[in-house]
């Protein structure tokens, strides 16, 4: 896998932090999980999902609290959550997940975005299967091997347990997320470098530099719309 989930996540912390556009889709993702449930975490299993991946890109407690209120007060404002699949350069294949109230605006924002960057859209389906649903779960300060002792305690048997960087990453099946996260807690780790649900490419591809250099503008203009919340991708950036 080696994804390098903290040089991904904190690459894109510090390209959004500029425009404060990540706080932005927080506060919607945040809203939404709310809508639909209890506005309380322990009892809304999704919500606490947003919130602990909020937690981990320093979303401030202010964005958080308003998303919480204004679904509390009754909004009536609804998204719906779209998810397109299309092809950047060289083959390589891009999911984007979106939030929106306005579907055909943001049909014909993605499918812009694809197609003024080398890309094209495809059709449900075509790209999706390649990836798997992935829970993934950092922390620093211990081993691999710690780390496996913890969750073989706890009696959680996960896809993998890799060291990058300073960090011990864990990939879980996407309901393990909460199940992982509580094994560590209880083992004195309440700190997590990443804490994502994610769709994880089965198989990467690298790109010439040339084709690379145009699929990282596909993604950048992809991750600019207001309306999307998430863009997967199969290729190694070779961080």
């Amino acid at each position: 896998m080696g994804r390098k989930w903290n040089n991904i996540k904190e690459k894109k912390a510090s390209k959004d932090k500029n425009t404060s556009r990540i706080y932005a889709k927080f506060g919607k993702e945040i809203y939404v999980a709310a809508k639909q449930g209890e506005p309380n975490p322990e009892s809304n299993r999704a919500l606490k999902v947003v919130l602990e991946r909020a937690k981990t890109y320093n979303v401030p407690k202010a964005i958080i609290d308003r998303a919480l209120e204004k679904a509390k007060g009754g909004s009536e404002e609804t998204y719906d959550e779209l998810r397109y699949e299309g092809f950047g350069p060289n083959g390589s294949m891009v999911i984007v997940d979106a939030l929106t109230n306005n579907v055909n605006r943001t049909a014909s924002d993605v499918r812009a975005a694809f197609t003024k960057n080398g890309g094209n859209m495809g059709v449900s389906g075509s790209v999706a299967y390649m990836f798997d649903p992935t829970a993934v779960i950092g922390i620093e300060g211990k081993t691999a091997d710690e780390v496996l002792e913890i969750l073989m305690e706890a009696d959680i048997d996960v896809r993998d347990i890799l060291e990058e960087d300073e960090a011990v990453i864990v990939y879980a099946e996407p309901d393990q997320f909460h199940a992982v996260q509580e094994a560590f807690k209880n083992a004195g780790i309440t700190e997590f470098t990443v804490a994502e649900l994610t769709m994880l490419a089965q198989n990467d591809i690298t790109l010439p530099e040339d084709a690379q250099a145009q699929f990282e503008k596909l993604i950048d203009a992809l991750e600019d719309l207001e309306d999307v919340q998430q863009v997967y991708h199969n290729v190694d950036f070779g961080e």
